[in-house]
């Protein structure tokens, strides 16, 4: 019973001290997964901590575990937007990038360590893919807004890329301990086939055990605090089920999550909350445990090899596999030098690393401490920088305003309809525009208006107050949007040059259809065009990332160009004074210069101009 109650107190004290070490590191912009790596390691046998721990099968047993509910989380806010938008890309990195990486990893280790060539793959394919965990805490939980399509592949890729990984690392193991000959034809047919088994399985069940968790949740009755649990243990058998067919649980419990979060279904906020919270705890665990596992006094020796392995892993594996992945798809040399920065290694491998040692692979545990200075390197590196390289890569986007106090309420599954209420904020754009002027995104519609108690459904369009209570019915898909409109916009003068948008706009989508929906007035030839025509009539040969075209009170910005086409247009409701009037002179000269070139070359072609 000591035993027990010591366990229970280590444990509880070692999740307790890492949140309250990584609140105080958020202040100097320190990774958060990286100081529960670190704590472990400072609580194990070589810190102030001393605590002893060895053992691989429980590490596996737990890594296991943690991963795939964090690929549930991952999944559960995974939209459909996104993986429409990235899938093509992501699917590329996920599997023929987790093999050049690997591959080119694994041929430097081979001449920085002297291995053979099956244990230096191993080690590449160890280290090989992108970490969930480390990949959705930076798009999720640091406020780092990136542009669309590189969001998108950032995060459909860590999701989908792990099956790979352990599909490399199990084949050359298996390859490691029975000396396989991997060049005989047949070994490489049944590798083959287990690929194929382990991507078609994992799809198969997932998909099937998806549509059967959300039935599930939608056809039984049950206490609004059952449905989380009902979900996350669903999930979970789906995941035992699929390894225990030898196809990949990894990606099976990522699909379940991803079908159950973009289908309405019941306590979606309750579910969402739970998968969150667990999803941390997840993360935090298994940080801990991997921190824990390692002896830093073995990683001495191993150290500048290790470090140099790192190093080209980050700066050339990585970026070459991500270069010829990415070629067909048309990103920028700045969009590809960013993802090929952000593949952030994390506990990922070293769960992988326990693999060889549990299957007695010479020189497992070599390799298991050289995995562990690479996730170290690509945490402190990587981790610490991105905010940085996103600004000079151009792909950050000014954080979006946020209401600091929303309640939801589900209604009955199937009816894709949510009940939403924000309290008004000071700061809001509802304050300076009013109900009746505020394009409500397609869908949306006010129920009604709490006042000091009193609530009216009247006479809404005479605005609100600060402190109001707006209930609004909408779809879950259109919350991101009304938070928009609902948040606090205190930072507007800061953001106004990085160029603030309110909503990021199709430019293959009419000018007519905008202009309905959002109340813009356009000339009535300019309701004939595109946002992409439109945009490049008004502004010709200065189309370009972050041009400006005025529209009566709001300005629309150009947010992506690929091959001269406008791609993405964003709409600011709030444009500052100041630039508004600005934008008015740039148009009004424009329109000058074009009527003299006009009476120029109509006077004498060979005019000046």
């Amino acid at each position: 019973m000591d035993f027990a109650n010591q366990i229970i107190l280590v444990s509880a004290g070692l999740i307790t001290f890492s949140i309250f070490a990584g609140v105080l590191s958020s202040r100097i912009g320190a990774p958060l997964l990286l100081v529960f790596l670190a704590f472990g390691m400072l609580a194990g046998e070589d810190g102030p901590g001393g605590i002893v721990f060895d053992d691989f099968g429980v590490a596996y047993l737990v890594g296991s575990f943690a991963l795939a509910l964090i690929l549930f989380d991952g999944g559960l806010r995974t939209t459909r937007d996104a993986l429409n938008r990235a899938f093509g890309p992501s699917l590329a990195l996920a599997t023929i990038g987790v093999v050049l990486t690997a591959g080119l990893t694994g041929a430097a280790a081979k001449y920085l360590f002297g291995f053979e060539w099956i244990e230096a793959l191993l080690l590449g394919a160890i280290v090989g893919s992108t970490d969930a965990a480390a990949v959705f805490f930076l798009l999720h939980l640091r406020g780092l807004r990136l542009k669309s399509r590189v969001a998108a592949t950032l995060e459909v890729e860590s999701g989908i890329n792990d099956p790979m990984a352990i599909f490399l690392t199990l084949a050359l193991v298996t390859i490691a301990v029975d000396g396989q000959n991997v060049g005989s034809t047949q070994e490489a047919l049944d590798l083959l086939i287990d690929f194929l088994w382990q991507m078609t399985g994992g799809l198969l069940f997932g998909v099937a055990g998806g549509f059967f968790v959300l039935r599930a949740v939608n056809r039984l009755q049950l206490s609004s605090g059952l449905y989380p649990i009902l979900a996350g243990a669903l999930a979970l058998l789906v995941f035992a089920l699929t390894q225990s067919a030898g196809a990949s649980g990894f990606l099976a419990i990522y699909i379940v999550g991803f079908i159950l979060g973009n289908n309405p279904h019941r306590a979606t906020s309750e579910i969402s909350r739970f998968s969150d919270g667990v999803a941390w705890l997840a993360q935090i665990v298994m940080f801990l445990m991997m921190g824990l596992l390692v002896t830093p006094s073995a990683l001495l020796p191993l150290l500048l090899p290790a470090l140099a392995l790192a190093l080209i892993l980050i700066v050339v594996a990585r970026p070459v596999a991500v270069w010829l992945c990415l070629v067909p798809f048309r990103f920028t040399p700045k969009e590809t030098a960013f993802v090929s920065w952000v593949g952030l290694r994390g506990a990922v491998p070293i769960f992988l690393g326990t693999i060889p040692v549990l299957s007695g692979v010479e020189g497992a545990n070599t390799i298991f401490s050289i995995a562990y200075v690479i996730v170290l390197v690509s945490l402190i590196l990587q981790g610490w920088t991105v905010p940085l390289v996103a600004r000079f890569a151009e792909v950050e986007l000014p954080p979006r305003p946020k209401p600091d106090r929303r309640v939801e309420l589900d209604l009955p599954a199937g009816k894709g309809k949510s009940v939403v209420a924000y309290t008004v904020d000071p700061m809001s754009l509802l304050v300076r525009r009013g109900i009746n002027r505020l394009p409500l995104p397609m869908g949306s519609t006010v129920i009604s208006v709490m006042r000091d108690g009193v609530v009216r459904t009247e006479g809404l369009d005479q605005g609100v107050k600060p402190g109001d209570v707006v209930m609004l019915l909408t779809t879950a898909d259109m919350i991101p949007t009304l938070d928009r409109l609902f948040g606090a916009r205190r930072q507007r003068g800061q953001a106004r040059e990085a160029g603030t948008v309110d909503f990021v706009l199709d430019a293959s989508a009419s000018t007519a259809l905008v202009a309905d929906i959002y109340g813009l007035a356009f000339e009535p030839e300019e309701r004939e065009l595109t946002l992409d025509e439109f945009m490049r009539s008004r502004l010709g040969k200065e189309t370009k990332d972050g041009a400006r075209a005025r529209v009566g009170s709001v300005v629309l910005t150009v947010i992506q160009v690929t091959d001269g086409v406008v791609r993405q247009v964003g709409l600011d409701l709030d444009p500052p004074q100041e630039e508004t009037a600005l934008a008015l002179v740039r148009r009004r000269a424009a329109e000058a210069l074009r009527a003299l070139r006009e009476l120029f070359i109509a006077d004498d072609p060979r005019g000046p101009f």
